[in-house]
């Protein structure tokens, strides 16, 4: 019997449908959108190239096209996710790049597009902590205020030397002061995290959950590291052979990082979507739903759920 207050199926996590479903009292799901922003990390505002993962739709890779408009991505899309659950509200999620990266009057004109849809509920925003202006924090504050807002930020490491070696361009203290200025105005926090960059252990995987636990966020996003085609991920990854977990530690690492993550914190993802025609490794990222369950196994065999170790943390900090 699962006895995990944040669940009512077999999960031992706080998911992300638990949580739609508890707060709207109906299914739930996102509209993935690319606006065609560009990157401070592109543009050599704060680097150039991206960083060495990024794939050319700049992590977009199930959004629309965005040679499209908006609202013409936001249908199509939609229309798919229709015929799975036709009685659905939506969110607008703009996926692609760094959606907070230009001024605030060109993000209202976007922004509002979506919202004006039928059914709308909300926005998801990805973006990076050096991309959002006071100008465009005060805009978010009032967006909060009419609409379910999430900002998305990308941390995908603790570990300065990691994210130095994968070309964030973005440190940790802007990370973290971004997170304080987004919770003062009562925006919710999604970050997105990444494991299997080269060179780090497990350990330092684990300690990146840990350091987040400490901050106020609302949830997380856990993906595998993609080796992808025509990145520069891919030529070290040829160059160096830098160790790629395999699934089985993979699940290992991601059942020890729920362990310590607060049970409220909402766990939107637990691994990649990579497409399978530019993926080179791992090769087992492609059966995302096997992964999935062997992490619910996993749980099962252990007898353990999402926080059952964060108390603990907390006291020794």
């Amino acid at each position: 019997m699962n006895n995990f207050k944040y669940s009512n199926t077999n999960k031992r996590y706080h998911t992300l449908d638990y949580f739609y479903k508890n707060k709207f009292h109906e299914k739930v799901f996102k509209v993935s959108l690319n606006a065609g922003f560009s990157c401070p990390n592109l543009d050599g505002t704060k680097g150039f190239g991206g960083c060495i993962y990024c794939s050319k739709s700049g992590s977009g890779e199930f959004g629309g096209n965005k040679e499209d408009s908006l609202v013409k991505q936001f249908n199509e899309i939609r229309d798919r996710m229709l015929k799975k659950w036709p009685k659905a509200k939506y969110i607008g999620y703009f996926q692609a790049r760094t959606n907070t990266y230009a001024p605030v009057e060109e993000l209202k004109n976007i922004y509002k597009k979506i919202l004006k849809q039928d059914n709308v509920i909300g926005l998801n925003i990805a973006t990076r902590s050096d991309s959002i202006t006071d100008e465009c924090l005060n805009y978010l504050e009032e967006l909060n205020n009419k609409t379910y807002l999430t900002i998305e930020l990308g941390l995908q490491s603790a570990k300065k030397e990691t994210n130095k070696l994968i070309n964030r361009c973005e440190t940790i203290d802007e990370f973290e002061n971004m997170v304080k200025k987004l919770r003062k105005r009562n925006i919710n926090v999604v970050v997105h995290i990444i494991n299997g960059l080269p060179y780090e252990t497990k350990e330092d995987m684990l300690n990146t959950v840990k350091y987040l636990n400490k901050l106020d966020i609302q949830g997380i996003k856990i993906h595998m590291l993609s080796v992808l085609k025509n990145t520069p991920l891919e030529k070290l990854y040829k160059e160096k052979n830098f160790h790629i977990l395999t699934k089985e530690e993979y699940i290992d690492i991601v059942v020890n990082q729920l362990e310590l993550l607060r049970e409220e914190i909402v766990i939107h993802r637990l691994t990649g979507d990579p497409d399978p025609k530019e993926l080179i490794a791992p090769t087992w990222l492609i059966k995302k739903f096997c992964v999935l369950n062997d992490i619910d196994k996993e749980m099962v065999k252990r007898n353990t759920y999402q926080g059952v170790k964060a108390n603990a943390l907390s006291d020794n900090n």
